[in-house]
């Protein structure tokens, strides 16, 4: 499918401004965003790669071309300007499965005006489902522990690519397998599924269908025992056809209740299944779970060996958006950047200017400590001072006085690299089970206090000195500015 479409209306009305008006030739934006989703302490960055790969391939062919024309809106020199196009800009970014928090840039583009604005809804697009999803998977896959989370989501997910995009980014946020046919082919997420109340309503008896299924798949057999009655009927029926099967030693054999007490009833299968001499089928769970149900029921000591979670995953059920936002931080004209600033009346929504990193600061257990934003022209001052292990001052984004120094900390991290330049992807894609593990050793680098379910620890991002000041003097200079055409008007 041709992308280059994927935009707001009015990043092409723009566009086609900058081509005819603006005295700037370039820009530097950033996308960041503003609160935690979930209420949570952390989020987790994805959906990078599928925006590499549609930005390396961006082109208007004629259908494209022909559809602007129709609107009669772009002159004849701006559509003969788009018949070449192609991103020649360059991206900095955090790696798919970093931990990030609001306010500090999780992406830099640098490019000229005209493609870097073009691309705000795409990168907003593909970065905000995923690491929305990415986010609320590593939260029940933090909660689960070490019994797996398995992903089935498909048919309550938000379209085809809804489906498949929340497919991948639940696989890095830690879930264990989809039941997705196709994400399992695109993107080599191991695929997993049982049987649906059909299978057994499509035979004489509960235990037929049973039978049945073991035949076809007895290494591989996990039986829907809540068509009828769990206890009574679906539980003693998977007793019987796995003492039969048993003496096969299948590598897998399991029950999966979909309905009811999830607590009570996976409690009196694991006796009755235990009581059998089946003490080795697995009981699975599913039924609208989350985050929340899932520490439930493990508080409650639930004996499950598996989580099937489907809608409250896929859809992001209690937050349905992540609030990211793209801004421009710098423009230039002539190889010169200057640094812009968006004021309002919210202190929070005031942004931060100039080109910047970020410097992520640890301790000797290699848990994260603060975020530090710094413009790039003080990077090698703030570099030397590190190496020496200075103390390093920390200021609030919003609030004037606040402000902190860190003066024991044992390692550091820039968490902006490059990964376009000049339209080419310049880092190696490492494959989905490398980026999932990458995420949990970002999760286990957060204290236990961000990663509560309830009131989580709130980490702290600030600004360097040079930094806050240049913030601090922009906002007087614009305030000045109106307050003195305010006068005169």
């Amino acid at each position: 499918m041709n992308l280059s479409l994927l935009t707001d209306f009015y990043e092409l009305t723009m566009m086609q401004g900058y081509f005819f008006s603006c005295p700037y030739d370039h820009g530097v934006f950033e996308m960041f965003f503003r609160r935690q989703p979930f209420e949570g302490g952390y989020t987790v960055f994805a959906g990078l790669w599928p925006l590499l790969e549609a930005l390396q391939n961006l082109r208007f062919a004629e259908e494209e071309l022909q559809y602007l024309d129709s609107l009669k809106t772009f002159k004849k020199e701006f559509i003969d300007y788009l018949k070449d196009f192609t991103f020649q800009g360059d991206i900095y970014s955090v790696p798919e499965g970093t931990v990030v928090f609001p306010y500090e840039p999780i992406m830099r583009v640098q490019g000229n005006l005209m493609e870097a604005q073009l691309i705000e809804s795409m990168v907003l697009n593909l970065i905000n489902f995923q690491s929305l999803i990415a986010t609320k998977t590593a939260r029940i896959a933090a909660i689960a522990g070490d019994k797996p989370v398995l992903e089935f989501g498909l048919r309550r997910a938000q379209g085809i690519n809804g489906a498949l995009m929340s497919s991948r980014a639940a696989f890095i946020g830690g879930a264990s397998a989809t039941s997705n046919t196709l994400a399992g082919k695109t993107f080599g997420i191991p695929v997993s599924g049982t049987m649906a109340h059909s299978w057994v309503m499509n035979f004489n008896t509960e235990l037929e269908a049973f039978r049945k299924y073991v035949e076809l798949y007895p290494d591989r057999s996990i039986l829907l025992v809540d068509t009828f009655d769990t206890l009574k009927s679906g539980i003693p029926n998977a007793i019987s056809v796995y003492k039969e099967l048993k003496k096969k030693k299948p590598s897998l054999m399991g029950v999966r209740i979909d309905s009811g007490d999830l607590e009570y009833l996976s409690k009196r299968a694991r006796n009755m299944l235990d009581a059998s001499g089946l003490s080795e089928v697995k009981v699975f769970v599913s039924s609208d779970l989350d985050e929340w149900i899932i520490h439930q029921l493990i508080q409650s000591g639930s004996p499950i060996d598996a989580w099937g979670v489907g809608t409250r995953l896929v859809t992001g059920w209690d937050d349905p958006a992540l609030t990211g936002v793209y801004k421009i931080v710098a423009r230039s004209s002539g190889g010169v950047f200057e640094p812009r600033i968006k004021i309002s009346n919210q202190a929070e929504k005031i942004t931060n200017p100039g080109v910047k990193n970020i410097i992520r600061f640890y301790n000797g257990k290699n848990q994260i400590l603060a975020d530090l934003m710094f413009l790039e022209e003080e990077g090698e001052l703030l570099q030397q001072k590190i190496s020496r292990r200075e103390p390093i001052r920390f200021n609030h984004p919003a609030t004037e006085y606040a402000r902190f120094t860190l003066a024991e900390y044992s390692s550091t991290r820039i968490m902006l690299e490059p990964v376009m330049q000049k339209g080419a992807i310049v880092c190696g894609q490492p494959s989905l089970e490398e980026m999932k593990k990458y995420r949990q050793n970002e999760i286990d680098s957060l204290d236990d206090t961000f990663k509560r379910l309830l009131n989580p620890h709130i980490y702290k991002i600030s600004l360097s000195d040079e930094l806050k000041s240049l913030k601090t003097l922009l906002i007087k200079k614009i305030k000045s500015e109106y307050d003195e055409i305010y006068k005169n008007s």
